[in-house]
């Protein structure tokens, strides 16, 4: 067999296309070890110089191979090596990349997963997570979403939920939603931290002293116990009682405020210390969370350093503590990035766990398997020829392929709608190849006088009809459902573009070199 004469452009257009989307997929055989998944700010990990970059691809991720010269192959190795170092004692952690030294104090502040053996990233039906579905009061220009985006993503960014996918979405009414994923994230705090507006207020009396964000408040401490943490725990009638505090920094505005308003308080005094009548009340969505008392030497001063305090509370002084210290961290949270521009209701609300999330993505792979030998059966029971069933197989996986290949580059999740996408795609792929074989054999068989280009016009032309056809229907599921079938409209139409502009005529180049023979 001549193999030149089947190399033609158009193969060779096909064969780059598969070296290119082998090359971004990237598939790894020996995948031990753990991959640094994120970083948390000022933690132990990231004084000792450890960073991550959501932005690089899943394989080149920064992977821990020991642990004070102990190695780590797995998660359970990763936890029980942690586990087994005392508190204050060195941490030696050899990455990929380098040795990073530091001392154990609590939580790394790493967030580590298994090494991924692909660049093909998954999306939340795949991987496990929450996804929120969620739709404002009020109407809003494209602006206030994007600035509602930018706060809800650095709100979560914040709080240590770095793998995470925000959008917009629009439906058919022309209503406006926000999609949140975010992978590993529970229900619950999920729920807490982006179903609030999230607007702090600090008041005295009735007069508002500052607020949440960059504008009023310039810095807040999440340190390890210095200026930020538990300061007791007591006994209570349910349970226990903690209280949390942290120290904070006033813009000068905001401390010219405070020293405003308390310069016209008069001074109380008892046996438990001189303090201004009226207090520091401070509210989160409208709630007050606490009351501090104000010391008389801060009458009509402009103090810039402001101690923020809260409660917690539990059955057990574990729970106490829990729970104060995530009232804590929200707090500081909303401190920082400050309020949303308006409230935003909950429409939709589901989470996977890993567990299923693992089971959903070897029953994707085996679905996608079994689609494409279903397809071999039937082509080889019509034709009972492998010249022409086995280009009709080899064609249906190099897209598949290519599909993964260019999400792979782009960064895209694969998820269900995904994967029901690219399985519609290859059906689609499989009907156009019979028409052009149908039209190739039929009309040899016919002895009709056509040059083989005659008959490829003939396919093509029912090829582009159909491909016209598909994109059109797929165009409305853009908008369909809040944007949840987007995955399905995009693969589907990503599909079929590669079947018409790349492997179909690839198909009819070798067809034609195989009805040569």
């Amino acid at each position: 067999m001549n193999l030149k004469k089947y190399l033609k452009f158009r193969v060779l257009f096909l064969l780059f296309f598969i070296i290119v989307s082998v090359i971004a997929i990237n598939p790894k055989f020996s995948i031990e070890g753990v991959a640094i998944k994120a970083v948390e700010k000022n933690s132990s990990a990231s004084d000792a110089g450890i960073s991550f970059d959501s932005s690089i691809t899943l394989t080149s991720r920064e992977i821990i191979k020991s642990i004070n010269g102990r190695d780590v192959k797995s998660l359970d190795d990763y936890s029980n090596i942690l586990k087994s170092i005392n508190e204050s004692n060195i941490v030696r952690i050899q990455t990929s990349k380098q040795e990073y030294v530091m001392i154990k104090k609590g939580d790394l502040g790493l967030t580590v997963e298994k090494v991924s053996d692909s660049n093909i990233r998954r999306g939340l039906d795949l991987q496990g997570g929450t996804r929120v579905v969620l739709q404002p009061e009020e109407k809003l220009t494209d602006k206030e979403m994007q600035d509602v985006i930018s706060v809800m993503g650095n709100r979560l960014n914040v709080y240590g939920l770095s793998d995470l996918k925000i959008k917009q979405s629009n439906d058919f009414s022309g209503n406006s939603f926000i999609i949140v994923e975010i992978a590993g994230a529970s229900k619950e705090e999920v729920k807490e931290l982006i179903a609030s507006q999230g607007k702090f207020e600090a008041k005295i009396g009735n007069e508002t002293v500052f607020i949440g964000g960059k504008k009023d408040i310039t810095y807040v401490c999440r340190g390890d116990g210095k200026c930020a943490g538990i300061r007791q725990c007591d006994q209570a009638n349910s349970g226990f009682q903690c209280v949390f505090d942290f120290q904070i920094k006033l813009s000068p505005e905001a401390a010219k405020k405070h020293a405003d308003v308390t310069s016209k308080l008069d001074a109380n005094l008892s046996s438990k210390g001189n303090y201004l009548s009226k207090p520091l009340d401070l509210y989160l969505d409208g709630k007050l969370v606490d009351s501090l008392q104000i010391s008389e030497s801060l009458k009509g001063q402009a103090a810039t350093d402001i101690s923020i305090s809260g409660p917690g509370a539990g059955v057990t002084k574990n729970d106490a503590i829990k729970d104060a210290t995530k009232n804590m961290n929200k707090l500081q949270t909303v401190l920082i990035t400050g309020s949303l521009p308006t409230k935003l209701n909950i429409v939709k609300l589901d989470t996977v766990s890993p567990v299923l999330g693992e089971q959903f993505t070897k029953n994707a792979i085996s679905i996608i398997l079994f689609a494409i030998l279903a397809v071999a059966i039937v082509i080889f029971i019509r034709y009972r020829d492998l010249k022409v069933a086995l280009p009709i197989i080899l064609i249906s996986g190099s897209e598949v392929l290519i599909i993964l290949g260019i999400a792979a580059l782009w960064k895209y999740n694969i998820d269900l709608a995904a994967i029901a996408g690219i399985l519609a795609a290859v059906g689609t792929g499989v009907d156009d190849q019979i028409v052009i074989a149908d039209e190739i054999l039929s009309g040899k068989k016919r002895k009709e006088i056509l040059s083989f280009k005659e008959q490829i016009k003939r396919a093509f032309f029912v090829i582009f009809v159909a491909y016209a056809t598909g994109v059109a229907s797929m165009i409305p599921l853009f908008w369909a459902g809040a944007g949840l079938f987007t995955g399905f409209a995009l693969t589907t139409i990503l599909g079929i573009s590669i079947g018409v502009f790349i492997t179909r005529p690839a198909f009819a180049a070798i067809v034609e070199s195989l009805e040569e023979d």
